[in-house]
């Protein structure tokens, strides 16, 4: 659909929010096509690394206001909304093992914001701009906000960005943690495609287990995780691409994964 792109080239699909007149809010058949992007990147074996993306001059504005309020749904039909449509966006994250990375090129606003925070890594142009928005127009989160955010910059900072929808610019997000680097607007592009591609031409099998490593061990006791850690370090010892590795240190040289 025209609201959504999806591109792969090299290993790296891209998908790019296209409703820049309307600052890229999301409606639901958006949403739709979100997540069937997402899923499949997942289950195509050519493709190494997502990118998240806006067209013009936002990154997503969140949902749709302009049409909140058509309409007289029930609450639980609003429910069921979120459950059914929006979230599919952070479930189908959560089941992703290849890095998703959030190129955020200007306004991410409200679930906009939520977006960028479900990401694995996030990029921002000097120009890019963030806020929780939310209490604005008398709502509580509704895509994730509450469980990203804490894990990003603590539980007090969370509560005063989602209580007051205070604008973050891009310098203050990256201090707090929101972003991983700020980068001039114009080397956004250049900036971001060098990560995807250097995480892209790594060995595929341990990139994905350390993303599962990672957020596992958020929800896992120590002894656990290194139960865990013993079984995924077991099966990547057995790897052409550890071979490699091994191989290229000792031949003082390059590594020439396989890619997957």
């Amino acid at each position: 659909m025209s609201d959504l792109l999806y591109e792969v080239k090299d290993r790296i699909a891209t998908i790019t929010l296209n409703r820049p007149d309307k600052l890229n809010a999301f409606t639901g058949p958006m949403i739709d096509a979100w997540a069937a992007s997402l899923g499949e990147a997942q289950r195509d074996d050519r493709i190494h690394v997502v990118v998240v993306t806006g067209s013009g001059r936002a990154f997503c504005a969140g949902g749709d206001v302009g049409r909140m309020g058509e309409g007289k749904p029930s609450g639980l039909d609003h429910k069921n909304q979120l459950w059914e449509h929006i979230h599919r966006i952070p479930k189908t994250l959560e089941a992703m093992d290849k890095p998703v990375i959030a190129m955020v090129n200007g306004l991410a606003v409200g679930a906009g914001m939520g977006m960028c925070l479900m990401c694995d890594v996030r990029i921002a142009s000097e120009e890019a701009r963030f806020s929780t928005g939310y209490v604005k127009v008398g709502l509580v989160p509704g895509d994730g906000d509450t469980y990203f955010l804490p894990r990003l910059v603590g539980a007090a900072k969370a509560l005063e960005l989602l209580w007051t929808a205070d604008f973050v610019e891009a310098a203050e997000a990256l201090r707090l943690g929101i972003v991983n680097r700020v980068v001039p607007a114009a080397q956004l592009r250049d900036a971001t495609y060098a990560l995807a591609e250097q995480i892209a031409s790594g060995p595929q099998i341990p990139v994905r287990m350390i993303k599962r490593l990672v957020y596992q061990s958020l929800r896992l006791d120590l002894r656990t995780h290194l139960d865990l850690v013993s079984s995924h370090m077991a099966i990547v010892r057995e790897t052409a691409d550890h071979a490699e590795g091994v191989a290229a240190f000792k031949e003082k040289r390059a590594p020439k994964f396989q890619g997957r």
